[in-house]
């Protein structure tokens, strides 16, 4: 898929995913550093596509976006001081299928992309390529966002020492 296509379909899809549910709610959650949950969700759509096509895999591209924007839809902020936000990375993919599920009908790629992308923190590993795909980049995009975050909050603290 060509990436000016991929990125306007990304960005449609999140239209209207806005439009239709709670998912402007992610628009004010931190995820990693300073990235957003819904920039983060971008940047696992489309690392998830760039992944299936460098590696030839055929794959349901529209679940794929879909279920790779909703993947963190746990529509609360974890960095809380919370007892219920204790073990988010464990229960997180519950509590976004739970939140996705009410807010639309999902396709049983979409929901297992969601309830399975913390694999292998949660035990139980994906059954689809798309999942699969998601589970990877989301590691991916989050190891890029807290690198990014870190070294941009560390040159101005770097520049002084010289």
């Amino acid at each position: 898929m060509q990436v000016k296509h991929l990125e306007l379909e990304i960005a449609a899809t999140a239209a209207r995913l806005e439009r239709e549910g709670r998912y402007t709610r992610t628009r004010h959650f931190v995820q990693h550093g300073g990235v957003t949950v819904y920039d983060h969700c971008v940047r696992v759509a489309a690392m998830s596509c760039r992944l299936a096509e460098s590696l030839g895999w055929q794959v349901d591209t529209t679940a794929l976006i879909r279920g790779a924007l909703l993947h963190d839809y746990f529509l609360y902020d974890w960095h809380q001081k919370d007892p219920s936000h204790r073990l988010h990375g464990f229960t997180h993919p519950r509590a976004a299928l739970r939140n996705a599920e009410e807010d639309w009908d999902l396709t049983r790629v979409e929901a297992n992309i969601i309830l399975r992308h913390m694999f292998p923190l949660t035990p139980v590993p994906p059954t689809c390529r798309e999942a699969w795909l998601v589970c990877m980049a989301d590691k991916l995009c989050a190891m890029q966002e807290m690198v990014y975050t870190r070294t941009r909050r560390l040159r101005p603290a770097l520049a002084k020492t010289r």
